[in-house]
């Protein structure tokens, strides 16, 4: 049996609320839609009574189209088709030929209303109309999701590139859903005050529950709507924030699975885009507990260069956290993921980058210490990625304003490719630095190589030291095991 949720009855208008100019920044997202904006229509001062609930139906049925029936009866249209549309079908099941004309009578009708709502007729809504299309929605849109390919398994998740996405069965009428709350959402007819009252705290927290969905296409039309809800209802931004930030910490310290952490980094990224001066507080904490936090997790190469661009944004917006997420970028540097270390040494390009001589002086010693063991890396890609920051103008600046720090702290680096590295590219990258730091300071290069010969020298003194001492604990051993009289020597240096 379909079930049926028509309710009626009015709810009590809100009071009024201020509206406070918006700083966030919706010029980044363009929603891309599958139907042509029509002109907008200018409001009606005119209100129309709403009609009491249809009848319950009890099969999809074909409706009249809105044109066809005089406005005053397209309240009473909007309703049935939104009650058809909340029948439910088994995506699963193609056996039945009755069921398939009934998805597509339900598919049809999703398609009017999308109509109806982008054209501009959606004023004549009443306010208990725009209630039964936000439940329709719900029922629609909030289910409990598949288990995700790696659950049954135990498997890491795999590389989203690498295998074929999962598509949702039930697509060509959850496209048309999403579509119908995305144009309800950005349309200019859509009254706030009104529209908060259905689109609330538990509708927002059960939308951030579906970013969890393995279907791209969904999760590309949640990242549009939640976009636009933060733009649109001021009143929910700092709920919002939070519950994002819920997700990330759920997933930072207790899962490390989540298909959505993508798309919610490219909302993030417009909302830090907009974030006043000076910062608040609160976003600064969020960079230090979530944000850096992030680098954290293996499965970091799926949503990387959406966290790369949040962390550089701020540092953009202010330089004087650049100590901050350099140190944090080196408290999670990998140890033995080679691509994860690509991974920072590109996003690490960035924020020095943004980063002035003040800040870069607080943090270079540790910076280039983590460099230099980059440089003698085994793994050539890792070691060719560190070179290449002496292609970047403003950090090879950095560095000659503070070489007399940085030259004796990676110049035994330099000499340890020259002499020992496998790779031929990196001799010869590594030979041009040394070129390039001779030119720009030729005594205190002369001072770094006479160091680093008199520390090698000294090296082999105790190396040879060491061999020497364990040769004559040999031979006494020897001498002791020929005499064979079973009495302890000591051995002394």
């Amino acid at each position: 049996m379909f079930k049926k949720i028509m309710k009626g009855g009015h709810k009590k208008p809100s009071k009024s609320e201020s509206n406070e100019p918006s700083s966030y920044n919706l010029g980044g997202s363009n929603v891309v839609v599958s139907h042509a904006s029509r002109g907008q229509l200018v409001p009606s001062p005119v209100t129309t009574a709403t009609p009491p609930p249809p009848p319950p139906i009890t099969s999809v049925s074909p409706l009249p189209l809105f044109r066809d029936v005089p406005v005053s009866d397209r309240q009473a249209l909007f309703l049935r088709k939104l009650q058809n549309c909340c029948f439910q079908f088994d995506f699963a099941d193609a056996s039945s030929k009755n069921a398939a004309r009934e998805k597509e009578i339900k598919r049809q009708t999703l398609l009017e209303l999308v109509d109806f709502v982008q054209s501009g007729s959606s004023k004549i809504v009443s306010e208990s109309c725009q209630e039964e299309m936000i439940k329709m929605v719900s029922l629609n849109l909030f289910r409990c999701l598949p288990p995700a390919s790696h659950e049954n398994t135990g498997q890491e998740p795999a590389d989203p590139e690498e295998e074929e996405p999962y598509l949702e069965p039930s697509w060509p009428h959850l496209q048309l859903v999403y579509e119908l709350l995305l144009r309800y959402v950005v349309s200019t007819d859509t009254d706030t005050k009104v529209a908060k009252r259905y689109i609330d705290h538990s509708f927002v927290l059960k939308l951030l529950d579906l970013f969890d969905s393995e279907d791209p296409r969904e999760r590309e039309y949640l990242k549009t709507i939640l976009h636009r809800i933060y733009g649109k209802f001021m009143v929910h931004r700092p709920f919002i924030r939070k519950a994002i930030n819920n997700i990330f910490y759920r997933f930072i310290y207790e899962t490390e699975r989540h298909s959505g952490i993508g798309e919610l980094l490219e909302i993030l990224g417009s909302i830090i885009n907009g974030f006043a001066l000076p910062m608040k507080e609160e976003h600064k904490l969020f960079l230090v507990r979530v944000l850096i936090p992030l680098h954290k997790p293996k499965p970091i190469a799926i949503y990387h260069q959406q966290l790369s661009y949040c962390i550089v944004q701020f540092v953009e917006k202010d330089y004087k956290l650049a100590d901050t997420v350099i140190r944090g970028l080196l408290r999670y540097w990998p140890v033995t993921n080679c691509t994860k270390e690509n991974l920072f040494l590109g996003e690490l390009e960035e924020v020095l980058e943004a980063t002035q001589p003040v800040e870069f002086q607080r943090c270079m010693v540790p910076l280039f210490q983590q460099i230099a063991r980059c440089l003698n890396s085994s793994h050539f890609q890792v070691a060719e990625r560190a070179l290449f920051l002496w292609n970047n103008e403003h950090i090879v600046g950095l560095i000659a304003q503070n070489r007399s720090v940085i030259l004796p702290i990676i110049y035994p680096a330099l000499e340890k490719n020259i002499q020992s590295h496998w790779n031929q590219a990196i001799h010869g990258l590594t030979a041009n630095i040394k070129k390039m730091f001779m030119e720009m300071d030729p005594e205190l290069f002369e001072e770094c190589q006479r160091q680093y010969e008199e520390k090698q020298a000294k090296s082999k003194e105790v190396e040879e030291q060491r061999q020497f001492t364990w040769r004559r604990l040999a031979e006494a051993a020897a001498e002791r095991d020929g005499v064979g009289g079973g009495e302890d020597y000591m051995i002394t240096s």
